[in-house]
């Protein structure tokens, strides 16, 4: 158990806590919250995929430009962006603990079908059953991490839910890599690999306490004092409680969080909450996570050779997580975003120069430029993984008052998973038509997001949630402006 942590500030209240090995432990039960390259997957589910992967004349940017194969990859998101609009409701009803009980739900039976698949439709109703674990599990977790962290470890302990999401990334690539060769059934153990982390996810549900944020809005006053005790380490919480029981009782005031949506006050977190997902997905990482044995077989790599490379990145993407959690308590939520923005710019610019000058149609890239681009792949990868991955999580789940938290974050979860969705469901398509433009599309993007974090961003490292509005947003350049005005006319809704 690590030894007492006070919030320094002259600006707002100090509030005694302990980083105690339970809350340690919470967060990393709650945070366990590519077969498409495989001959065998791709040669039942879809055939004409694997004729034009074997076709060596196919166009190297449209040989994987399959709608079907596309839709398996980005069903997962549809069902997700309803999912989160229950989870949100669930989450203020019943609590997170029992959410994320309800996510493992889902996450074990599509796992079951997946793995059993006979067909496309079993596949694709998998996925969606995998979806509806995603849209609970990402509306509750980093909720949860962020409601029991004190102030000081917020950002590491909630970054610990996108350092397990990149474990899980990793070890399925291990999966994919070694069961590759098992033919032909070896695409049905790294589907059903993910029944592992739902399994710990199912169980950790039953052994983690309920937030005091969540027992207080739901009327069990002493019970959220006792855990407030247990997860701080110390019997001196009235401070926050108080805090907690004011926010709560305001909450209450309200007739809905969504309608409290429309209120000034709210527009500001709702705003950057919003494009911080659009950023996270359009700067480009998942269109290279989801399909980066595709991307490497473009470029001239074997099969095995390809899921190598995969594995390599998904190395580097869980190091640089790491690194993220590390450093996000210490140099700030900006400073990482903005380095990061200027890394994956350049990555991606040169990536698609390189693509453009030495990829053609129907040739493979040099030994020594495929290896090239396979470093700058790392690179970026690391980038997003130390900055925008985590942060697009961790931001918004700090930035919303009680009041208007479920129903914010609902509004982060269900953009996020449109925008995955999207990228999803169009990035072979978009790699067939516009070939290495592509990369430069994603670059364009990434200049964007930089210019937002300089200019719109406000830093919230060490400052305690119930203090975010009074100690973030009345003090950044531009968005005090709606605090202000708010606290003056507080029914004022904004007007667009």
């Amino acid at each position: 158990m690590a030894g007492p942590m006070i919030s320094s500030t002259a600006n707002g209240p100090v509030f005694e806590a302990k980083t105690t090995f339970y809350v340690i432990v919470c967060g990393l039960l709650a945070a366990t919250g590519g077969v498409t390259a495989m001959d065998d997957f791709l040669e039942k589910f879809f055939p004409a995929v694997y004729v034009r992967k074997h076709h060596v004349k196919e166009n190297n940017y449209c040989k994987y430009n399959d709608k079907g194969l596309q839709l398996f990859t980005s069903s997962l998101y549809l069902a997700a962006i309803v999912a989160s609009f229950f989870a949100s409701k669930c989450c203020t009803k019943f609590g997170r603990r029992p959410t994320m009980g309800v996510a493992s739900m889902f996450f074990l039976a599509g796992v079951v079908f997946n793995a059993a698949a006979q067909n496309l439709a079993m596949l694709i109703i998998g996925r969606l059953l995998l979806g509806l674990g995603v849209g609970f599990a990402n509306q509750t977790v980093p909720l949860f991490l962020s409601e029991i962290a004190p102030p000081q470890i917020r950002g590491m302990l909630n970054i610990l839910f996108q350092l397990m999401i990149t474990i899980g990334i990793l070890l399925a690539q291990i999966l994919n890599y070694f069961m590759s060769s098992h033919h032909p059934w070896g695409w049905r153990l790294s589907l059903g690999g993910a029944g592992v982390p739902a399994l710990i996810l199912c169980f950790g549900s039953l052994l983690i306490p309920e937030t005091p944020t969540s027992l207080i809005e739901r009327g069990h006053l002493d019970q959220g004092k006792l855990v407030l005790q247990k997860i701080r380490g110390t019997d001196a919480v009235e401070a926050e409680l108080g805090e907690l029981v004011a926010a709560s009782e305001a909450a209450k005031e309200m007739e809905s969080p969504f309608k409290g949506l429309k209120r000034r006050e709210s527009f500001p977190p709702l705003v950057v909450t919003v494009l911080i997902q659009v950023f996270q997905q359009f700067g480009g990482m998942n269109a290279i996570m989801f399909y980066a044995p595709v991307l490497f077989q473009t470029m001239g790599f074997k099969s095995d050779a390809s899921l190598l490379s995969n594995l390599i990145t998904g190395s580097v993407n869980c190091v640089a997580t790491f690194v993220s959690s590390v450093l996000v308590d210490r140099a700030g939520r900006r400073a990482l975003l903005l380095q990061a923005s200027a890394q994956m710019f350049l990555c991606q610019v040169i990536m698609g120069s390189i693509m453009a000058v030495h990829l053609k149609d129907n040739n493979t890239l040099p030994e020594g430029m495929a290896m090239g681009v396979v470093v700058l792949i790392c690179a970026f990868v690391a980038g997003f993984a130390w900055s925008w991955g985590p942060m697009g999580w961790l931001i918004p789940s700090e930035i919303f008052p009680i009041q208007t938290r479920n129903a914010g974050y609902f509004f982060g979860v269900s953009t996020n998973m449109i925008c995955t969705f999207i990228i999803a469901q169009t990035y072979l398509s978009m790699l067939c038509s516009m070939r290495a433009g592509v990369f430069f599309f994603f670059a364009s993007w990434i200049a964007v997001m930089g210019l937002f974090v300089a200019f719109l961003l406000p830093e919230t490292k060490g400052v305690p949630i119930e203090e975010v509005k009074e100690r973030v947003w009345k003090k950044h350049w531009f968005w005090k402006r709606y605090m202000t005005q708010d606290d003056e006319h507080p029914d004022k809704e904004v007007q667009l």
